[in-house]
C-alpha cells in the first residue's frame, strides 16, 4: 500500500477512538479513497490487517456503501445529480453533454485519464436544478451551455498541466 506519510499518521490516530478496532474500519476506508482515489484490492487487505480483520468484513463495507470506489477515476470527479427535481429539468441531457463533450460514458475513465462522469442520488440543491459537483465544488442550473462552457474549462485546465 502506497499511502502519503500524513494519511499513514491520521490512520493511526483514529484507530485508538474506538473501543474495536473493526469499528475504525469507515473512517479508514475514507482515509484511503480520500489519499488514493478508490478502495484496491490490496487496501481491502492492508485495512483488514491493520484492524486485525478478514478481507471479506472489510469488502462487505466496501460493496455495501455505494460512495467507496471499486477502480480508479479521472483525475476530474463529475457527478451529474439525477434525482427527480434535476432529472425534470434537464440532468439527463447535461449528463449526456458532459459524456460527449469528453467522449466517454457513465462510470467511466476518458481517454485522456482526465474525467470520470457518474450520475448520483441527490445533491441537496433542488431549487436550483439541474446540479453537478466537480470534484467538491457545485455548480447549479447546468443546463447543456453550461455544461459545455465546464467542459472548456476542464479541457483549458488540462491543457495548461501539460505544457
Amino acid at each position: 500500500m502506497n499511502l502519503k506519510p500524513e494519511t499513514l499518521a491520521r490512520i493511526d490516530e483514529v484507530i485508538p477512538h474506538y473501543a474495536t478496532k473493526r469499528s475504525a474500519t469507515l473512517p479508514l476506508l475514507h482515509l484511503i479513497q480520500e489519499d488514493v482515489g478508490w478502495i484496491s484490492k490490496e487496501a481491502i487487505e492492508w485495512v483488514a490487517a491493520k484492524l486485525e480483520l478478514q478481507p471479506i468484513n472489510v469488502y462487505e463495507v466496501v460493496t455495501f456503501y455505494p460512495m467507496f470506489r471499486q477502480k480508479p477515476i479521472g483525475r476530474r470527479h463529475i457527478k451529474v445529480c439525477r434525482t427527480l427535481s434535476c432529472a425534470l429539468m434537464g440532468g439527463y441531457k447535461t449528463c449526456e453533454t458532459f459524456e460527449k463533450e469528453f467522449d466517454t460514458k457513465r462510470g467511466e475513465v476518458s481517454a485522456d485519464g482526465e474525467v470520470t462522469v457518474e450520475f448520483v442520488e441527490c445533491l441537496a440543491s433542488c431549487g436550483t436544478a439541474p446540479v453537478v459537483m466537480i470534484d467538491d465544488e457545485l455548480h447549479e442550473n447546468v443546463d447543456s451551455a453550461k455544461a459545455k462552457h465546464l467542459c472548456g474549462q476542464i479541457k483549458a485546465e488540462a491543457a495548461q498541466r501539460k505544457t
